[in-house]
């Protein structure tokens, strides 16, 4: 059977370049753990230098991201049937379709990653789409997909903070973001920047990470679970729905729904796979193999035997090791129903504002 190249993990033991932003590994990778278990890390530290403290991250762990999961950074439920990627896209059209997004329209993809989602997006509804991102690596991963793929035409990018894009009011014609507006450190700001430059009686669709009602802050495995969580993933702190919807209308938005999709999946009467099934991974293919944790530990094990032999970045392992802390405790708070990747909300701007 031929082993497709993307299958390999080539991407991930790229050589830095000098003066790149974060060109030494090992550094970055304990930089970006001490803001979450050094002796003075805090919630409030976090949130003051998040904008660093991202772009650390994804300076890591964008490689690994391609390699493990596509081009498309975010998760999704399953239908029974259905493959991996159908969902991932499937998950990406829901939001097109209640964004109201079509033909002629310009829409903008809030933290668009290497633009997987936008290249779907755009396909599918015909629109042009602006990727937000802060990140220079990962936009020029995104364009060179996009020059592959002939669709340089539909999407462009700004390198910019979601938070503080600097375009103009009332221009765009609605926005999205996929499990990524979970990075800003102020809710509040971060929608009211978005309400401000999208078009009166367009809409703002996105999928929260948040914790659910059945977590409890006085359970010491949930709050290790939350902060593994936090940790793997870069974010400040995570919130509930009610926040995020709360947050929606101090922002001058219209909630017109708001719910957990992965839940409303795993309780309806459609045989489904649960959004953190990847992550458990599956014996049977060779994709399923690299997210199993004996897969991971294979990846982790041969980031070291190639750093030793100096082809690898120094810093690779520990790297893996941030995601390994990640996907275990992704995956435990699935299990136990006290964190969603996708709460949805639909958030109208008043033709009036």
């Amino acid at each position: 059977m031929a082993v497709k190249r993307e299958s390999l993990p080539f991407q991930i033991f790229r050589k830095r370049n000098a003066g790149e932003t974060n060109e030494n590994v090992e550094a970055t990778a304990d930089r970006f753990r001490d803001r979450f278990d050094g002796k003075d890390a805090t919630v409030e530290g976090r949130k003051s230098e998040a904008t660093t403290m991202v772009n650390e991250y994804y300076d890591l762990v964008t490689d690994f991201y391609e390699y493990g999961w596509g081009q498309a950074f975010h998760f999704a439920p399953r239908y029974e049937g259905e493959s991996f990627y159908e969902a991932i896209a499937r998950h990406e059209f829901f939001l097109a379709l209640h964004g109201g997004f079509k033909s002629g329209m310009t829409v903008l993809d809030l933290g668009c990653g290497v633009g997987g989602p936008a290249r779907n997006i755009a396909r599918f509804a015909g629109c042009n789409v602006i990727g937000v991102n802060n990140n220079e690596y990962q936009i020029g991963r995104a364009r060179r997909y996009d020059s592959r793929l002939g669709l340089s035409h539909l999407l462009n990018y700004a390198k910019t903070d979601f938070c503080n894009t600097g375009f103009e009011s009332n221009a765009y014609d609605g926005a999205y973001a996929i499990e990524a507006t979970c990075h800003a450190t102020d809710k509040v700001k971060c929608y009211s920047e978005i309400f401000r430059v999208i078009k009166p009686g367009s809409c703002f669709v996105c999928y929260e990470w948040v914790v659910t009602d059945k977590y409890d802050h006085s359970n010491e495995e949930h709050r290790r679970i939350r902060h593994g969580i936090e940790l793997g993933n870069s974010l400040p702190t995570l919130e509930t729905g009610k926040q995020v919807v709360a947050a929606m209308e101090a922002s001058g938005f219209v909630v017109e729904d708001s719910y957990d999709v992965c839940e409303r999946f795993e309780s309806g009467p459609a045989k489904n796979i649960t959004w953190y099934n990847p992550l458990e991974g599956s014996y049977m293919t060779l994709n399923g193999l690299k997210a199993t944790p004996v897969g991971r530990m294979v990846t982790s094990t041969m980031c070291i035997v190639l750093e030793a032999l100096r082809l690898a970045p120094k810093g690779s392992h520990k790297t893996t090791q941030i995601l390994e802390e990640a996907a275990v405790n992704l995956v435990r708070g699935g299990q136990l129903g006290i964190f969603t990747p996708a709460f949805f909300v639909k958030a109208r701007k008043p033709l009036d504002a």
